[in-house]
């Protein structure tokens, strides 16, 4: 059986939109084969350039994921095993073990990043892309530690997405600790007023708010959440260590 032939609760849907062309489509070649196993080809062509925002980024994840991987020059079997304990909190199980199945292929392949990046970037919309930096950090960070080669790897791609680089600092500062990540997170000076601070918190609320990225569907709820809540924590950090309300 063909776990990637198309069917409703396959991880990626019949409509197959932009990614199904240029740079990434060449990456997940494997994948749209099967898929015209399962999509006869008049719907494939209908698909082709619109598709669904969920499905163009699940294609989008996965391949930079891999990127990701590889930045050390080396794939072990225990950091398979904990982006595969990630996927599971991203996806259900069926989704999970497809997702890794996928991810294994795509490792297989050279990853021209730059032309990737500039491709998801002409089709992502700039909260989804905020979203992706978020949970590339968050799988290099599934055994615990970031090393500076994974670190460079996520910001060569949020340059490539077009991300700012206060945006990126400011994820970033939510795995990446120093003993100004409080302040970072939340993109204002250490030496900003008390008013400075809570405006800026509030503007932080806004921007990483889980609605976003509602487009994206249920299945990211989660993560985006996880990055709501850095924010909130960065908040009440500052608070306590200034000791205002």
């Amino acid at each position: 059986m063909n776990i990637f032939k198309i069917s409703g609760s396959s991880l990626l849907g019949a409509g197959l939109g932009w990614w199904f062309a240029g740079p990434v489509g060449a990456v997940l070649g494997f994948v749209l084969g099967s898929f015209a196993e399962g999509v006869s080809g008049e719907l494939a062509t209908e698909n082709r350039t619109e598709g669904n925002p969920r499905d163009g980024f699940v294609a989008s994840l996965l391949v930079l994921i891999a990127a990701v991987m590889k930045a050390d020059g080396k794939i072990v079997k225990s950091e398979l095993d904990f982006v595969k304990a990630y996927l599971r909190q991203a996806f259900n199980e069926e989704k999970a073990s497809e997702a890794l199945l996928m991810l294994r292929e795509i490792l297989e392949r050279d990853i021209p990043l730059q032309q990737v990046c500039r491709q998801i970037s002409a089709n992502v919309d700039y909260n989804s892309k905020v979203q992706l930096v978020h949970m590339l950090f968050g799988v290099a960070n599934a055994d615990g530690a970031i090393p500076a080669s994974e670190q460079d790897v996520i910001r060569l791609i949020a340059s490539g997405l077009g991300l700012s680089t206060r945006d990126f600092e400011s994820v970033m500062n939510m795995y990446v600790k120093s003993t100004e990540s409080a302040y970072k997170i939340l993109e204002v000076d250490p030496a900003a007023s008390n008013d400075e601070i809570k405006k800026a918190y509030r503007k932080m609320a806004v921007k990483f708010h889980p609605d976003k990225v509602a487009h994206l569907g249920e299945e990211f709820q989660a993560s985006a959440n996880e990055k709501f809540q850095k924010v909130n924590e960065a908040f009440e950090t500052i608070k306590k260590q200034r000791g205002f309300n």
